[in-house]
C-alpha cells in the first residue's frame, strides 16, 4: 500500500554524514551493467540497476556543476517517473500519465500525449492518487500506461497512438502507476489494488500488435479456476475458507525485472488483503508479498520466495529487484538483489530462487533476523496484533519503499534511501487519526530517536553490511543515480538535489530546486557532453501521512519541473514560492456545526485522506489542505466539486455516489478540523440543519 495515516515531522534539516563500518564495498566482476551515452529505461538496464558508466562528471569536479536547462510543467502535481533517453529525446510521463517528449540537449517540448483518464475512466480516480513511474521504449515505440488500466504504444517521433489496450477490469479497483518493461518482442504491465483486496496480475502483450500473450495471477482464483494450473493449484493450497470472496490481494504494482540470461521475468508482488489474516484465513497465502520467477515466453511458474508468509503488515515486496552476479564465498553467485518494506536487504540465487543472505538495513521488530535453510524470516511472537494492537518497525512506508536504488558493481555496493517509522496496528476502529482499511486502523508513530526520519545508505550487499550513510531530517526522499564517476545523486523532501562521493558519502555538491524530490535522477550524453536530469515534484503518499511529510510545500504554488545539469551550466532558476510550515486555515464564525454532522463526517472523510490527508490535515500535496480552501467553505462551490466534478479534468475525482446530507456532514469536519488548527473550540451541539 502507498497511502496511509499521518502523524507529526521532525523539522527538516541539513544532512549529516555519519561514520559507517567502512569506506568501500567489495568490487564485483565488470560485467558490462548499467548506461552509457542513453538511458534506455527507467532504471538505466534490463538490469534495473540504476547505474551509468559515465565518467565526465566525477567526484573530483561534480561541484562545478550547474543547471543546463529547466522546463516547467503546469499542471503537474506528483512526479515519481525518472526519464528515460534514447537518441537526443527524453520521454517521461507527469502524474496523469501523459507522456513528455523533449529535446535532451535544449529542454525543448516536443510532444505530449494526454491519455485523459478524466473522460475515459474517471472511477478509477477513486481508487489512487495520480502518480505514474515512466515509460519504456524500443523500435521507435513508446509504451506507457494510465492510472485507469489502458496500456499504450506511441509513435516515439510524433506521440500518436499506434494502439492501447484494456489491461484491468473498467469497473474493477485495479489501477496502474508503473513503468512498463519489455523483452523478446512483448511488454508486461502489472496493476495495483491489492488494498481493496483485489486480485493481481500480470499481462505480457505482442509489443506489435497489443495482443495478449499471457497472463499470470499472483494469487489463486476460484477452484474451477485453478483447476489445470499447477501453480494456482499449489497456491490455492496456502489458503483457507473461501478467499476469493474475501479478497486475496499481491498486487504487482511496481517492479518487474526481465532476466535475459535465464529467458525469465521476475515479479515483485504486494500485500496480501485483508491486512488482517483474521479476516481471510491462515496459511502463507501465496503468491503475496514474493518475488515469482516465470518464463518469459509463456508467463509459466519456474520458482518463487515469498519474502513474508502470511504478510500482516501491508509489507509489500513490489520494490526494484537488481541483477547481478557478486563474487561470495570465494565464487560468482548469479544474484537478485531487492531491499523490500520489511527492513532487510535479499541477495537470493536467480537460478534456483534460494535466499543466500539478508541483513538489516533498518530498525526492525517484526522478526530477527531471515533463516537461511528454509528462507524464512524468524518471526518474533505477538506481532500479529493477536492483542487487538501492536507498535511494529518499520511500518508500511517501509524500510525502503518504490524509490529507486542504484547499484555500481565497481564499488561493489548499492545505494539506497532508508526509513525508520513505526506503526500501530489495531483491530477495529483507532479512531480520528488512524487509516482504516478493511477492518484494520493504522497509525504512524515517533517512538524512539530516528523514527520520522531517513538515510541514505551505502551497502555492502556481500558482507550484508552498511558501508557508510548520511542522515537526513525527514523521511520521504527521492531514488538514487550512481556513477562510474564515483557520484551518488539524490533528491530529498527538503527541496535539495544533493551529490555524495560514492566511496565515503562526502557531499559534493547541493543545489536548491525549490521544491521536495521523490523522483530518481538519470544522466546521459549529447554531443559528448554529459547531463544529469532530475523531475521535481513532491507528493505521492504524502497526504496519507500528513504532519510526518509535511515540508511546507502548498498544492500549487511551487511549479513542477525538469532540472538538467551539466558541468559549469549557466542557466538560472526563477524563483517560486518558499516552504511555508503554517496552515492558514480559513473559518465562518456565523457558520454553526453540530457534533453529530461532525463525527459523521470524520468517517466519511476516508474517500479524501489519500490525497487531502487522514482528518484533513494535509500537507498540501498531493491534494489541497481543506482547511486553507475556499471552494470548501461554501456548499454550493463545494458540492460542484466533490459531487458534480466540476474540477475532474484537474484531477479531482467525482463523488456522485454522496448524497448532500452526506456531503454537508464532510464539510463539517473540514470546518471543525480548521479551527482545530486556529485554536478555536470545538463544534457546538447544534441541528445538523443548522450547517450552511
Amino acid at each position: 500500500m502507498r497511502r496511509f495515516a499521518k502523524g507529526i515531522l521532525a523539522a527538516a534539516g541539513a544532512a549529516m554524514l555519519l561514520a559507517g563500518c567502512h569506506k568501500a564495498g567489495n568490487p564485483q566482476p565488470d560485467t558490462g551493467l548499467g548506461a552509457g551515452d542513453d538511458w534506455p529505461s527507467i532504471n538505466a538496464d534490463q538490469a534495473e540497476t540504476a547505474f551509468s558508466r559515465l565518467t565526465q562528471i566525477d567526484a573530483d569536479n561534480v561541484g562545478n556543476l550547474g543547471l543546463a536547462w529547466s522546463l516547467d510543467l503546469p499542471g503537474e502535481v506528483t512526479l515519481e517517473a525518472t526519464p528515460i533517453k534514447v537518441g537526443n529525446v527524453l520521454y517521461f510521463t507527469g502524474s496523469a500519465a501523459t507522456v513528455y517528449a523533449v529535446d535532451a540537449a535544449t529542454g525543448k517540448q516536443l510532444w505530449k500525449f494526454d491519455p485523459q483518464t478524466w473522460k475515459h475512466n474517471p472511477g478509477k480516480m477513486h481508487f489512487t492518487f495520480a502518480a505514474n513511474r515512466g515509460v519504456a521504449y524500443e523500435n521507435g515505440k513508446i509504451f506507457s500506461a494510465a492510472i485507469d488500466g489502458r496500456l499504450f504504444c506511441l509513435d516515439a517521433a510524433t506521440g500518436k497512438e499506434v494502439w492501447s489496450v484494456e489491461t484491468t477490469d473498467p469497473a474493477g479497483p485495479q489501477t496502474i502507476t508503473a513503468a512498463p518493461r519489455l523483452f523478446n518482442g512483448k511488454v508486461i504491465i502489472g496493476n495495483g489494488g491489492a488494498d481493496f483486496g483485489a486480485r493481481g496480475y500480470v499481462t505480457a502483450y505482442d509489443q506489435a500488435t497489443g495482443k495478449q500473450v499471457w497472463r499470470f495471477y499472483v494469487a489463486p482464483g476460484t477452484p474451477d479456476e485453478n483447476k489445470g494450473d499447477p501453480a494456482q493449484e499449489a497456491a490455492a493450497k496456502t489458503w483457507s475458507g473461501e478467499w476469493w470472496k474475501t479478497g486475496t490481494g499481491g498486487a504487482p504494482w511496481n517492479s518487474l525485472t526481465f532476466d535475459k540470461e535465464f529467458n525469465r521475468v521476475y515479479v515483485a508482488t504486494g500485500n496480501a488483503a485483508p491486512y488482517d489474516q483474521q479476516k481471510r484465513g491462515l496459511g502463507d497465502n501465496l503468491y503475496t508479498a514474493s518475488i515469482v520467477a516465470l518464463d518469459a515466453d509463456t508467463g509459466k511458474y519456474a520458482w518463487h520466495y515469498q519474502i513474508n508468509p502470511a504478510d500482516s503488515w501491508d509489507y509489500d515486496s513490489t520494490q526494484q529487484m537488481t541483477l547481478a552476479t557478486l563474487n561470495i564465498d570465494g565464487k560468482p553467485r548469479k544474484v537478485l538483489m531487492q531491499a523490500p518494506k520489511n527492513g532487510f536487504f535479499y541477495a537470493i540465487d536467480r537460478e534456483t530462487g534460494k535466499v543466500i543472505s539478508a541483513g538489516k538495513t533498518t530498525e526492525i521488530s517484526w522478526a530477527t533476523g531471515i533463516d537461511t535453510k528454509t528462507g524464512r524470516p524468524i518471526e518474533n511472537p505477538g506481532i500479529r496484533y493477536e492483542s487487538g494492537r501492536i507498535d511494529i518497525w518499520p511500518g508500511p512506508i517501509g524500510g525502503h519503499n518504490w524509490q529507486s536504488m542504484s547499484y555500481n558493481p565497481k564499488l561493489g555496493l548499492v545505494f539506497l534511501g532508508v526509513g525508520q517509522l513505526p506503526e500501530r496496528l489495531i483491530r477495529g476502529d483507532g479512531g480520528p487519526d488512524s487509516f482504516n482499511v478493511m477492518g484494520l486502523s493504522t497509525q504512524p508513530l515517533i517512538v524512539k530517536p530516528g523514527d520520522g526520519k531517513a538515510t541514505l545508505v551505502a551497502w555492502d550487499p556481500v558482507n550484508q553490511r552498511e558501508a557508510w550513510r548520511v542522515q537526513h531530517d525527514n523521511i520521504w526522499n527521492g531514488g538514487t543515480l550512481s556513477t562510474a564517476g564515483n557520484v551518488v545523486f539524490q533528491g530529498t523532501a527538503d527541496g535539495k538535489f544533493h551529490a555524495y562521493d560514492a566511496r565515503n558519502g562526502k557531499e559534493l555538491w547541493t543545489f536548491d530546486a525549490g521544491l521536495g524530490i521523490v523522483a530518481a535522477p538519470m544522466t546521459y550524453t549529447v554531443n559528448g557532453k554529459q547531463y544529469v536530469s532530475i523531475l521535481v515534484g513532491y507528493g505521492g503518499t504524502t497526504a496519507a501521512f500528513g504532519d510526518f511529510m509535511r515540508m511546507g510545500w502548498k498544492y500549487g504554488q511551487q511549479p513542477r519541473r525538469l532540472l538538467t545539469f551539466a558541468l559549469d551550466g549557466k542557466a538560472t532558476l526563477p524563483k517560486g514560492n518558499p516552504a511555508d510550515m503554517s496552515v492558514k486555515a480559513l473559518d465562518d464564525p456565523k457558520l454553526v456545526l453540530s457534533d453529530a454532522d461532525v463525527k459523521a463526517g470524520s468517517g466519511l472523510s476516508l474517500y479524501c485522506a489519500a490525497c487531502h490527508g487522514i482528518g484533513f490535515k494535509s500537507p498540501g500535496e498531493p491534494g489541497p489542505d481543506l482547511r486553507e480552501s475556499a471552494i470548501a467553505m461554501d456548499f454550493a462551490s463545494f458540492r460542484q466539486v466533490v459531487k458534480e466534478g466540476a474540477l475532474l479534468e484537474r484531477g479531482m475525482p467525482k463523488f456522485d455516489n454522496l448524497t448532500d446530507e452526506q456531503l454537508r456532514q464532510i464539510q463539517a469536519f473540514i470546518r471543525a478540523q480548521a479551527r482545530l488548527a486556529l485554536g478555536k473550540a470545538a463544534p457546538s451541539a447544534a441541528p445538523p440543519s443548522a450547517l450552511h
